[in-house]
């Protein structure tokens, strides 16, 4: 007895170690995806590039992310978990090495690949192991806490990087991340089981898991609200420096990150149907809202703070609707759903670069009205059809 009341809580404590570990290896990821937003014009006067064309480093790392997210599983389906979450790590440290000494914008994309490589695998893995960190019972807010990361890299890791490219430049930002994800890599080995994977992910079982319409359905709506999101989002800098000046850019996205993190939490607590109808209105109603009230300084910070209260739990909220729609497969539905994510990333960033440089940076906050307003379709006449 004495053995047994002694070791619990070091093991427990190790679980929620490996928990938080993941859940700051999912913030640096998501850090080194989003680092281009706080940075964009600071980034495209360094390599001579336009603001559209700067952007496009974000639709690179989510195209590359979105390939690799259900392929390296079939590609590394026998090798333990640990182990590839360390590797991944080890490749992201590289290219944000690169990035930070990039000469040219070539250069800059060649390590942006790189992270795209390291990013797909990362969101894809850790999402499927936080149920055997923890005991069973603790797997639904392990799996909460490791998404968490990813409104805690809006809350410090965007604004963070925004403040260094203001006081030292955007490249200490990339090296900045080059050192916590070497740090990372040192406590995934630490804290992290031995964790062999339970069954290799088939091409038929991520066929299989496409056949169930509700999957699908999840497929359209994470498609139309983070494509919408990203379209804008990309371009919130060039946004917002009119009215705000750049010196207030990274206060901003710190007051966004922070309506983030509650969003995180307060959407998640919610069926996924009512979560992801509460997300897309609420970024519907922010983007028509913004050409008119986002004019000035008051205003921009009520309208992101809505934002990211709107658009903090898309990540909980898409994957428990995945999870919902395909029970028996977790890994494979996470594989379409993060592929498609990160591919949504990829376009709106693509997609807000175009209308940006060929109609005007403030004309992209009608794409993710549309978008978000079509998505709230999607989910009028799924529940009509499934009564």
């Amino acid at each position: 007895m004495t053995t047994i009341c002694v070791d619990q809580p070091a093991t427990d404590a190790r679980a929620w170690a490996a928990s938080v570990t993941m859940a700051a290896t999912v913030f640096t990821v998501v850090t080194a995806e989003m680092l281009p937003v706080g940075l964009l014009t600071p980034l495209s006067d360094t390599l001579h590039i336009t603001e559209g064309t700067a952007g496009l480093s974000l639709t690179v790392t989510g195209i590359v992310s979105a390939v690799a997210s259900p392929v390296l599983p079939l590609l590394l389906g026998k090798l333990d978990r640990r182990t590839v979450l360390s590797g991944l790590m080890v490749l992201l440290a590289v290219a944000a090495f690169v990035a930070a000494i990039a000469p040219v914008y070539s250069i800059f994309i060649a390590a942006r690949v790189l992270m795209g490589i390291s990013i797909g695998g990362v969101w894809l893995f850790t999402v499927s192991l936080a149920r055997r960190v923890v005991p069973e019972h603790a797997a639904g807010p392990a799996t909460s806490l490791i998404f968490s990361g990813i409104g805690i890299a809006s809350v410090l890791g965007i604004p963070a990087g925004a403040y260094v490219g203001e006081l030292v430049g955007w490249r200490w930002a990339f090296v900045g991340v080059g050192l916590i994800a070497l740090g990372l890599t040192v406590a995934l080995g630490i804290f992290l089981p031995n964790l062999p994977p339970e069954r290799a992910i088939r091409l038929a079982d991520v066929r299989e898991v496409l056949q169930l319409k509700q999957v699908r359905v999840g497929l359209v709506l994470v498609a139309l609200i983070v494509t919408g999101h990203f379209a804008a989002y990309t371009y919130i800098r060039p946004l917002l420096e009119p009215h705000t000046g750049p010196a207030l850019i990274g206060t901003l996205l710190l007051a966004y990150g922070v309506a983030g993190v509650a969003g995180n939490f307060l959407t998640g607590a919610l069926r996924p149907a009512r979560a992801l109808t509460v997300i897309a209105g609420g970024i519907a109603l922010t983007a028509l809202a913004m050409p008119v009230l986002g004019t000035t300084l008051a205003g921009s910070l009520v309208l992101l703070v809505i934002w990211g209260l709107a658009y903090g739990g898309t990540s909980v909220s898409t994957q428990a609707w995945g999870h919902a729609a395909a029970p028996s497969a977790p890994e494979s539905s996470s594989a379409v759903l993060v592929g498609v994510y990160n591919g949504s990333i990829a376009l709106g960033a693509f997609t807000g670069g175009q209308v940006a440089d060929r109609v005007g940076t403030t004309t992209v906050t009608w794409l993710p009205a549309i978008l978000a307003t079509a998505a709230l379709l999607v989910l009028l006449a799924n529940r009509r059809e499934r009564g």
